[in-house]
């Protein structure tokens, strides 16, 4: 299967464990992104996903590089906004058609996952959705076990 690590980060960690994710199971790798990326203090970009989130909200994202078609796995990352994925890939997932494709969702958080990965199904109706990563930061910090991530990525060579 040809597979794409795709992924939208606002602090780095996502991004983080999509490049870790990239030198395990191979793929190609390409970065969701805001026309208008977030600026402001911390709070105020929280305080805004949450207005986003609640209001159905969907940024602007530019083109991607890859041709989704041309992929039959999707490796699909986002940070946890109000206990779901972010706007950004809420957007991506309105504009993209994953019909027929097997997605592995994965999330970063500080704290709970809520319901984003079962968001991730309801989003992809028509994919193959398999049990995602719940992967937990202290800001920076790496809280989950490299080897669980390693583990859940040879999940993905089979």
């Amino acid at each position: 299967m040809k597979t794409l690590i795709l992924y939208y980060s606002y602090g780095g960690n996502t991004r983080k464990i999509a490049r870790m994710l990239q030198q395990e199971i191979g793929g190609d790798l390409e970065e969701i992104e805001t026309v208008k990326p977030y600026t402001g203090s911390y709070n105020a970009i929280v305080d805004q996903g949450q207005r986003e989130i609640d209001s159905g909200f969907m940024p602007a994202i530019k083109p991607l590089k890859a041709d989704i078609s041309d992929y039959d796995c999707i490796v699909l990352g986002s940070p946890v906004w109000w206990y779901t994925f972010a706007p950004a890939v809420k957007t991506f997932l309105h504009n993209h058609d994953l019909s027929g494709k097997v997605v592995y969702p994965f999330a970063t958080n500080g704290g709970w996952i809520g319901h984003t990965f079962k968001d991730f199904e309801k989003a992809c109706p028509q994919a193959v959705v398999k049990n995602g990563l719940n992967i937990r930061f202290d800001e920076k910090r790496l809280n989950t076990n490299e080897k669980t991530i390693r583990e859940w990525a040879a999940l993905l060579k089979k």
